[in-house]
């Protein structure tokens, strides 16, 4: 490229030289034909000479001046590209050498102007974005962001600004939607307690605009305190209201106030406001005047409900006896203020203990309803039933068991963590509660093995009342004994025998499954010569006679025992004899 721009400017040299003397040239043989003496002919020649070397001359002159001014714009571009790579922290500046003066020239002072837009956006986003912090740091009160704003910022400094600047906006969005959501609960308390604002903070709180508003980490701690404060007070007026109505309507109760009376009270105007509590306690006082003057009445109300708390809490005969004025009959005052410490007392204790009391009332449901159930199971009527209900009872008889056990072992871990907690025993009528629970059970196994025994002696007697039977069909009556023969009418006489073991029947397979105890005993049991065995000692006690502890009734039942052992051996001893001698003298 450059031998071919060399070649052109030689030939273009060449084409000056050649018409510069073809133009003498021609000035010559125009002189010689106009005839000008040939010292003017040289004269001008010098004079052409002249102008043209002036000429030239004038244009390297010019030229040059061009080449140093591109020089010694080359020199200040180079100079100001330092400074501004220092501005704007970048790399310094690498002139390359190459190229000629213009392109050189060209190239930095392109440059040049790149960084120095570069500044300028730099410091125009800088001056932006101190503007926005500005207006931030007047909302929440907070410090600006350090930077030097007369210093060119760098690109790091520009980004760590604009984030700074961006948590700064979720800041105040944040505070913001704290102030509305705390100044809509302060309006409505305010507006709820009847509560003028009375302070500036108040005011400005209530007034202000939410962009007005100064979000400050102070400004916002004085309205979380001034709502935690309208809050304190509306808890307590609520407590107050609530406590006023629950005591107008255990006054009501005790005064059995009609319903009509009731329902124009105050207890049904919500809310906790100040004239609502007013006329609460109001009607408070006025129950309270109509209890002095119907004591009586008020203190067997109070009574009732001492002793629905005693149900709940499982008390004992003992315990409850342990409060003396329950059978006082002086009605005062007095008394009433001992019933109504000692309903305090009780639910406060029920209230504390209150998820123990319910799954022990749990435990003693299902132990009614598994009682039962097994009470249904001995029942012979349920045989007759269809429909399936038999085995739904067998079912449920078993889930029961399942549930009891399941629920006895929760109870037992329950009472041993309440007692660790509280230091005390936890009582169940007077007994703790695993001790009452294995106390039931045992009279369970007790009752059962009554009814067994009962069955047993049920089914002897029944057995010797079947026996004595037969032996008086076998015996002639005195008719036969006594009247005429009559011929061809006579009766053939059976061969005597001595009567068997009589056989029951059968049971169905339902039946048998229930009563395993009762076949199995009744195998046991042989007849000879029309004579029952001694039976078994057996016990005579009523079904509905359950004694209220085990102690008990295991005593009664050892007496029962004994004695009607000796009886019914003695008894049957004498039937055998009985029908033995008369089964011989018939034969």
């Amino acid at each position: 490229m450059n031998r071919a721009r060399t070649r052109q400017s030689e030939v273009l040299a060449a084409e000056v030289v050649t018409a510069l003397t073809e133009a003498m040239e021609t000035l010559r043989e125009i002189w010689e034909e106009i005839g000008i003496p040939e010292e003017q002919r040289l004269e001008r020649t010098r004079t052409a000479k002249n102008h043209i070397k002036e000429l030239l001359d004038e244009m390297v002159a010019e030229e040059k001046d061009l080449k140093e001014r591109l020089l010694k714009s080359i020199e200040l571009c180079q100079e100001k590209l330092r400074s501004l790579c220092e501005d704007l922290q970048l790399e310094p500046f690498s002139t390359e050498e190459e190229g000629t003066i213009l392109e050189r020239e060209k190239s930095l002072r392109t440059r040049m102007e790149v960084l120095l837009k570069q500044r300028w956006d730099r410091k125009q986003e800088l001056k932006n974005l101190q503007e926005q912090e500005q207006d931030l740091c007047d909302i929440l009160c907070t410090t600006p962001f350090s930077i030097d704003a007369k210093a060119v910022p760098s690109l790091e400094e520009l980004d760590r600004y604009r984030r700074h600047l961006a948590s700064l906006a979720a800041e105040k969005e944040q505070r913001q939607e704290e102030f509305v959501r705390s100044r809509r609960q302060i309006t409505l308390l305010m507006e709820e307690l009847e509560h003028i604002p009375d302070t500036s903070f108040e005011r400005d709180v209530v007034d202000e605009d939410v962009e007005a508003f100064c979000l400050s980490t102070d400004n916002l701690a004085a309205l979380q305190e001034l709502l935690r404060q309208l809050e304190a007070r509306r808890a307590q007026n609520e407590a107050a209201c609530t406590e006023l109505r629950s005591r107008i309507t255990q006054l009501w109760e005790r005064l059995q106030v009609p319903v009509e009376e009731r329902e124009t009270s105050a207890v049904h105007v919500p809310g906790c406001r100040a004239r609502t509590r007013n006329a609460l306690q109001l009607e408070v006082e006025h129950l309270e005047e109509l209890k002095v003057q119907n004591m009586k009445a008020v203190i067997e109300a109070t009574r009732a409900e001492l002793a629905d708390y005693w149900e709940r809490c499982f008390y004992s005969q003992e315990q409850k006896e342990a409060f003396s004025p329950y059978c006082e009959e002086s009605y005062t005052e007095t008394l009433l203020e001992l019933h109504d410490a000692e309903v305090v007392k009780m639910k406060h204790y029920y209230e504390s203990h209150k998820d123990l009391f319910e799954a022990v009332q749990k435990w003693e449901q299902n132990w009614k309803l598994f009682l039962e159930l097994e009470r249904k199971a001995t029942d012979p009527s349920r045989f007759t039933n269809r429909g399936g209900n038999l085995l739904k009872e067998e079912k449920q008889r078993a889930k029961l068991q399942k549930v009891l056990s399941k629920l006895q072992e929760e109870l037992e871990v329950k009472t041993q963590a309440w007692q660790q907690e509280h230091q005390a025993v936890f009582l169940v009528k007077g007994q703790q509660f695993m001790e009452h629970v294995k106390e039931q059970w045992q009279l369970y196994h007790l009752e059962k093995e009554k009814e067994k025994q009962e069955r047993q002696l049920k089914r002897i007697r029944e057995t010797e009342m079947q026996m004595l039977d037969g032996i008086s069909s076998l015996m002639p009556s005195k008719r036969q004994m006594l009247g005429p023969h009559v011929p061809g009418k006579a009766r053939k006489l059976r061969p005597a025998r001595t009567p068997g073991p009589v056989t029951p029947k059968t049971p169905r397979a339902g039946y048998r499954e229930q009563n395993k105890e009762n076949v199995a005993q009744q195998h046991g049991t042989t007849l000879s010569s029309g004579c029952t065995p001694g039976a078994p000692a057996q016990q005579n006690l009523g079904v509905n006679s359950v004694p209220s502890t085990y102690s008990v009734f295991a005593r009664d039942l050892s007496k029962a025992s004994r004695s009607d052992t000796i009886l019914n051996s003695t008894a049957t001893t004498a039937s055998c004899r009985g029908a033995a001698a008369a089964a011989s003298n018939c034969l």
